[in-house]
């Protein structure tokens, strides 16, 4: 995971696009580019996550740490509302 992962997460927080927690992602109407989802959630959580990712037919990311990538405390879960920061998240976390 680089610093570039959480700047985008960043600007796509600043431009609305950003939905974080799994209640809120789960309320979303319309489309979701990328799932952004903490390895640490509860086997529950992660059963909750699968399920949104199916809902929404976009990938789905894990990461170490996503509490200090976003800056919110206990958030396990991400999505990216935008297709061109989606795609340089997938991107970076690729590489």
């Amino acid at each position: 995971m680089t610093q570039k992962t959480k700047s985008y997460l960043g600007f796509a927080r600043r431009a609305g696009k950003l939905v974080l927690g799994v209640n809120a992602v789960s309320a979303v109407r319309g489309e979701v580019f990328l799932l952004v989802a903490d390895r640490a959630a509860s086997p529950n959580t992660q059963k909750e996550i699968g399920s949104l990712q199916r809902r929404f037919s976009c990938p789905l990311a894990e990461v170490d740490d996503l509490e200090s990538l976003t800056g919110r405390s206990l958030c396990k879960l991400a999505a990216v509302r935008d297709p061109n920061l989606a795609r340089a998240i997938l991107q970076d976390i690729k590489e």
